[in-house]
């Protein structure tokens, strides 16, 4: 069988992570907030003619949020195939990495706040 080209190889990966993306977005309630949140401050953006410095902070914020909570996701689904029962180790491993989405979380609420707030005031 001869082997793939660095190009296929690449058009794969894209298609794994699309395939990815898409059931994270179609399962996960979460993700499904966050995307409105996301829907809702571009919204924002354009109704508030943010500038270009504001639309990549906003952007960034955005990203950072969504791809944190898909890395919290796929780890609480290892967790959950590698010990199905009650586990405080495992318990304590999923409490970190949402964790980290709460950190990432904040930091974006601050972000929104501090380019909105002179907007609407």
């Amino acid at each position: 069988m001869p082997k793939e080209s660095f190009l296929q190889n690449r058009i794969k990966s894209v298609g794994y992570a699309l395939k990815g993306m898409f059931l994270l977005m179609r399962t996960e309630s979460s993700i499904k907030i966050q995307l409105c949140i996301a829907l809702i401050v571009t919204v924002f953006g354009f109704y508030f003619e943010i500038t270009a410095t504001e639309w990549m902070f906003q952007l960034l914020a955005i990203g950072l949020v969504m791809g944190i909570e898909a890395v919290n996701t796929a780890i609480e689904k290892i967790c959950d195939y590698i010990q199905p029962n009650l586990d405080p180790k495992i318990g304590l491993i999923k409490d970190i990495s949402a964790g980290a989405v709460m950190i990432v979380s904040i930091i974006a609420s601050i972000i929104g706040l501090i380019i909105y707030i002179p907007k609407i005031f």
